[in-house]
């Protein structure tokens, strides 16, 4: 028997019935499921000291268990001392196993983990069903070692969904059990 992630299998058997009979759709194919999980990070400050880049990398790697790429400038700006071509940032996507072990592992461990953590604001919706957040400190997650991080660093985290509606992929978001501030 292989190993399923714990909210793969909470998704199948409970998160899909009560959504199909929440929403009224008619089949299973209907009911809207994360596709996706984009984690990015901007490093202006790496312009000037290109480790930054290669411990970002480094750090994202440890964190969402795949390697991550350094994202690139598309122009030229004279006045950041920024050359077409430079790398400016880092990002990974997460989909199948990897990207339930990575919600599950955020839900549970790092946001709690936050200072002062009241809660994710649910202002993150995009309109087309897609929620975005940030994270100010990326040694929330357990598996950084603070003692080597040389410069604390924050991060965007983007859920794709499958749905067209805010409402839906809310519903979803918190079918999983994400922590939403209750305003």
């Amino acid at each position: 028997m292989s190993y399923i992630p714990r909210l793969r299998k909470q998704y199948k058997e409970e998160i899909v019935p009560s959504l199909q009979k929440q929403f009224g759709h008619k089949s299973v194919m209907r009911v809207p499921k994360i596709e996706k999980i984009v984690i990015s990070q901007g490093l202006g400050q790496a312009v000037a000291d290109k480790k930054i880049i290669d411990s970002a990398l480094e750090d994202i790697a440890i964190i969402t268990g795949q390697k991550a790429i350094a994202t690139l400038s598309k122009k030229d700006v004279s006045n950041f001392k920024l050359r077409k071509g430079m790398p400016v940032g880092t990002k990974v996507t997460l989909r199948g196993d990897k990207m339930y072990e990575f919600l599950d592992r955020l839900i549970s461990i790092a946001l709690p983990r936050t200072r002062d953590f009241r809660g994710v604001s649910a202002k993150g919706f995009d309109g087309r069903g897609n929620f975005n957040m940030g994270v100010k400190e990326h040694i929330i997650f357990p598996e950084i070692d603070i003692d080597k991080v040389n410069k604390i660093l924050g991060m965007d985290i983007t859920f794709v969904t499958t749905t067209e509606s805010d409402e839906e992929a809310k519903a979803l978001l918190d079918a999983f059990g994400f922590p939403f501030t209750k305003n």
